[in-house]
């Protein structure tokens, strides 16, 4: 299961791990308060301590959470219960068709938004503010988070004033490796 983003920051991943993790945060308050009203959910942090305790009571191996250093997205495995019954020519394929599939679905998602960032940035040096507004986006934190940071982390966007990440004059330029990658992604894609 692949879930963006991340858990906050706040919380420890072993903790996490755990079902006990209480964020001292929220990232929007108003998004939840409104899906639990339309009860599309139940509340806060209740889906992992469910997966535990149902993984427990059927015996399944514990599951395992992983997650990067920026928190961007986190990854839940759940083990398949050692007594189930997956006939023996399909257990290896069956679980490599769904990984890929799946595989190819997040990946497809990531490079098409990747390559509608760079685009943008290949127009010239934009603010952080313009290349957020130009993608559709509201959310800054998420913005930074699912795609600033990326790009910047890969080396596709670089910053006009390095030394002063969080000036208002802040620009964001394709760098060459940034141009490189569009045209081969371009290509892929067809655009």
């Amino acid at each position: 299961m692949l879930s963006f983003p991340g858990p906050d920051r706040s919380i420890r991943l072993p903790d996490f791990a755990a079902g006990r993790a209480l964020s001292r945060r929220y990232r929007n308050r108003r998004i939840g308060e409104f899906l639990k009203e339309l009860e599309l959910t139940e509340g806060r942090f209740t889906g992992v301590p469910k997966i535990l305790k149902s993984m427990l009571a059927n015996g399944s191996p514990s599951p395992q959470f992983e997650t990067d250093d920026d928190r961007i997205a986190y990854v839940i495995r759940l083990p398949v219960h050692p007594l189930a019954q997956v006939p023996e020519a399909m257990s290896g394929s069956l679980t490599d068709q769904v990984t890929d599939q799946v595989t190819a679905q997040v990946t497809d998602q990531v490079d098409a938004d990747m390559v509608r960032l760079l685009r943008l940035a290949a127009l010239g040096e934009q603010a952080r503010s313009a290349l957020q507004a130009a993608l559709g986006l509201r959310h800054t934190p998420h913005f930074r988070q699912a795609y600033l940071l990326p790009a910047l982390a890969a080396g596709y966007l670089e910053m006009t004033l390095p030394a002063l990440p969080n000036s208002r004059l802040q620009r964001y330029r394709l760098t060459a490796k940034g141009r490189r990658w569009l045209q081969r992604h371009s290509v892929k894609s067809g655009a």
